[in-house]
Order: structure tokens, then C-alpha cells, then sequence
């Protein structure tokens, strides 16, 4: 499990819109095309390739990132780990934050460096 220092529990607040999965949910699967990346509001999701775990993530931490900014299909599934609630981020509203508050952006790029550096001490 990688260490999600960053906090994005401020797109998290009560009035956003929110999606619910039950635990054993699958929230997306490996080559699904990327619309929208998602911050845990409660509960926990893992990430998957194949059989093999390759992160779980708790409250205020995102996910599914990567293919949204790459606008390529997902690399990986994701399952709830307990029931979960999520805050959609749409590519629209991702852009915005980029160009509006270049900490959000900064941010999302700390979370990318630290996965990428748990897989390459993997490796």
C-alpha cells in the first residue's frame, strides 16, 4: 500500500455529487474508457491487475487518474473494498482545477511520483 500523504478532502465536501458502491462492487475494469478520476469520501478500493492487488485506498485519497489524464482505457479494475462512497471528477472539472489552482495539480503529480516510485522498488 503506497503512503497517499496528499489530502484531497476538499473536493470531498457535503454538497458534491456522490456515487455508492457496496463492498465486492467492481467501480471499473482494466479497458474501460476514462471519463472522470474519483476521491474516496468513505470506505476503501482496491486496485487490481489480473489476480494481483497492486494498491488499496482509503478516505480523501484519488484513483484512476492515470487513464484521465492520459485519455487512454483504464490499466487496472477497481473494486470496493468496503461499501464506498465516491466523488466523481470529470475530465471538464480536473481541467479546471489544473488551470485554476495549480496546487491541485501539483498534488495529483505527488501521488502519480509516489506510485510510480512503490512499483519501481517492485520491479
Amino acid at each position: 500500500m503506497t503512503d497517499n500523504s496528499v489530502d484531497f478532502s476538499l473536493l470531498v465536501g457535503p454538497s458534491v455529487p456522490t456515487r455508492s458502491y457496496a463492498a465486492g462492487d467492481t467501480i471499473f475494469s482494466e479497458g474501460d474508457p476514462a471519463t472522470e478520476l474519483f476521491v474516496i469520501q468513505k470506505g476503501r478500493v482496491k486496485v487490481m491487475l489480473g489476480n494481483r492487488q497492486l494498491d488499496e485506498f482509503t478516505e480523501n485519497a484519488i484513483f484512476g487518474e492515470m487513464a484521465l489524464i492520459e485519455a487512454k482505457p483504464r490499466s487496472a479494475t477497481a473494486i470496493a473494498t468496503t461499501d464506498v462512497t465516491l466523488v466523481p471528477v470529470t475530465e471538464k472539472q480536473f481541467l479546471f482545477l489544473v488551470s485554476n489552482t495549480p496546487f491541485f495539480a501539483l498534488n495529483v503529480m505527488r501521488v502519480m511520483a509516489g506510485r510510480l516510485r512503490v512499483t519501481n522498488r517492485a520491479l
